[in-house]
C-alpha cells in the first residue's frame, strides 16, 4: 500500500466550504464607511444644515406671517398660520426699494467687472510672466490677507475723498474692484495649467495678451465664475463701507436703505424679514445662473481634453 493511500482524505463538505485565499472577499470594500461612520456623518450633515439653512427658513417664515399672528409666542411653528405677502408690499411702500436695488446693482456690477478683469490679469502675471521681485509681490499679496478690512478702511476713505468720490456710488465700488483673494484664486488656476500649451503659442508668435485671452482664459472659466460670485455677494451685502461713504439718501444701497425699516420706538420684525428676503433674491438669481460654472471652478485644476 502506498503512502498516498494511507493519507486520510478531507471530508467532502470541508472541501466544498473551503475558499481559496485569492478568492476571499472582504466584508466591506476599501474606503466604504462603517455603519457608525455613516451615522456620525449624517448627524454632522444635519447639524450643519440646521445651523445654515434654519435661520433662512425662519426669516422666510417670519416675512410671511400676518400682523394678527404673534411672532414672540413660545409655541411658534415654522409654517405661518395665515401666510400673506402684505409685508413685502409694505416694504415697497415704506422705502424706495427700486432705487436702492439699482444703486446696489451698479456697485455690484462695477465690482464684478473690476475683479474679473484685474484679478485675471494680475493672477496671470504672477503665474506665467517673469519679472523682478515676483516673489516679493506674491508675498505682499499673501500678507494683505492677514489684515482685517477695518484696518485699512480709514485710508480707503481718505483716498476716495481726495479723489472727489465721497458720497458717490463709484466711491463705494472703487475699493472692491480688486480683491486679493480673487487674485490668488486666479493665480492658482493659471499655475495649474501646463506650460507646454503656452510654449507652443510662443513658438507661433503669440504675445502675452494673446496667450492670456486665446490659450489660458478658456481653461479657467470656472474660476472666473467663482470670482464673479464672490465679488457680487461681497459688494451686494456690504454694509459698513457704504455707510461710511454715502450721506445722501438717494445714493444709499439696499443694505443701507433697509435700516429705515427699523423705527426709533417700534420694530416690526415682519417688515425687516421681508426686506431681508428682497435683498436675498438677486444673490439667489446670480448663483442660480452661475452655479454650474461655480462648482466646476471649485474643482478646476486639470487640463481640458
Amino acid at each position: 500500500m502506498s503512502a498516498t493511500e494511507l493519507r486520510p482524505s478531507a471530508p467532502d463538505d470541508a472541501l466544498e466550504g473551503a475558499t481559496p485565499p485569492a478568492r476571499r472577499r472582504r466584508s466591506r470594500t476599501f474606503g466604504e464607511p462603517s455603519a457608525a461612520e455613516k451615522f456620525w456623518r449624517y448627524a454632522a450633515l444635519i447639524f450643519v444644515l440646521f445651523v445654515t439653512v434654519g435661520p433662512f427658513l425662519w426669516q422666510l417664515s417670519t416675512s410671511l406671517r400676518s400682523s394678527t399672528e404673534d411672532i414672540y409666542t413660545e409655541n411658534l411653528s415654522l409654517l405661518p398660520q395665515q401666510p400673506t405677502l402684505g409685508n413685502y408690499v409694505r416694504v415697497f411702500q415704506a422705502i424706495d426699494v427700486w432705487r436702492y436695488i439699482g444703486n446696489s446693482l451698479f456697485v455690484a456690477a462695477v465690482a464684478v467687472v473690476g475683479n474679473v478683469v484685474f484679478s485675471t490679469a494680475a493672477g496671470y502675471a504672477l503665474a506665467r510672466l517673469s519679472f523682478r521681485f515676483k516673489k516679493w509681490v506674491l508675498g505682499l499679496f499673501m500678507i494683505t490677507l492677514i489684515l482685517p478690512a477695518e484696518a485699512t478702511i480709514i485710508s480707503q476713505y481718505v483716498t476716495v475723498r481726495d479723489l472727489g468720490l465721497a458720497d458717490t456710488l463709484l466711491g463705494v465700488a472703487l475699493p472692491g474692484m480688486v480683491s486679493v483673494l480673487n487674485v490668488l484664486l486666479m493665480f492658482n488656476a493659471f499655475r495649474q495649467l501646463p506650460t507646454e500649451i503656452e510654449e507652443a503659442a510662443v513658438v507661433d508668435g503669440a504675445n502675452a495678451w494673446q496667450r492670456l485671452i486665446r490659450v489660458a482664459l478658456p481653461s479657467v472659466y470656472g474660476t472666473i465664475a467663482v470670482v464673479a460670485i464672490f465679488s457680487f455677494i461681497g459688494a451686494w451685502d456690504d454694509f459698513l463701507w457704504p455707510l461710511i461713504v454715502l450721506t445722501t439718501p438717494e445714493n444709499f444701497t439696499l443694505t443701507i436703505g433697509l435700516q429705515y425699516l427699523s423705527g426709533t420706538f417700534t420694530n416690526d420684525m415682519r417688515l425687516i424679514a421681508a426686506g431681508t428676503m428682497i435683498a436675498f433674491i438677486p444673490i439667489a438669481v446670480v448663483f442660480g445662473v452661475l452655479q454650474r460654472f461655480f462648482f466646476k471652478g471649485v474643482e478646476e485644476g486639470g487640463v481640458k481634453g
